[in-house]
């Protein structure tokens, strides 16, 4: 499932990251590996605050649909 529909506060364990080669890279510079663990903090408008490797991250609706756990 997206990690957009994810429950905050849960932690998820990455099963898979899609979208473009840029995009992949650019969600795996952000810390985002398969096998990774995070959890949804907070929903801010369409931006999810994201815990991933003891830091939060805001990424986009968009982007956090590319991201399966």
């Amino acid at each position: 499932m997206p990690l957009t529909y994810a429950d905050q506060g849960q932690p998820q364990t990455i099963k898979k990251i899609g979208g473009t080669p840029e995009v992949k890279k650019h969600l795996t510079d952000l810390g985002f590996n398969v096998g990774g663990e995070v959890s949804v903090v907070s929903s801010v408008g369409r931006n999810l605050i994201i815990k991933v490797k003891e830091s939060r991250v805001a990424v986009s609706e968009e982007l956090a649909r590319k991201i399966l756990v």
